[in-house]
């Protein structure tokens, strides 16, 4: 008798029909989940990448830049995949393009004054 009514418990809706809209609703919070990390993670970061492309891609021979390992310099050469940087007078060091974080002007300006 306890089991019969266990079964009972169990079933479904009488009709045999589930609920119509369980499936689309389970399934909303992950979706939403998913855009907001798209706009809030995703989305800048590829902005931020594309932006970086753009700039190692437009470097040219007097630009003044700093490197990801903090050296400052002036580009005085430029090949498919080195830049020669001039970190004083006379001395040379070749990078990677990739080594390359940014302009040397946007380095000299603090956090807050940097325009959104």
């Amino acid at each position: 008798m306890f089991v019969t009514g266990v079964a009972y418990a169990m079933g479904g809706s009488p009709g045999g029909g589930a609920g119509g809209g369980g499936g689309l609703m389970g399934l909303l919070p992950i979706l939403l989940m998913f855009v907001i990390f798209y706009f809030l993670l995703i989305r800048p970061q590829q902005k931020q990448a594309s932006r970086q492309r753009d700039f190692i891609k437009n470097l040219k021979v007097g630009d003044r830049v700093v490197t990801s390992g903090g050296l400052h310099g002036e580009v005085k050469g430029l090949t498919e995949t080195t830049i020669t940087l001039e970190i004083a007078d006379k001395v040379r060091v070749k990078v990677t393009r990739s080594a390359v974080s940014g302009s040397s002007q946007e380095a000299a300006v603090p956090e807050a004054q940097k325009p959104a």
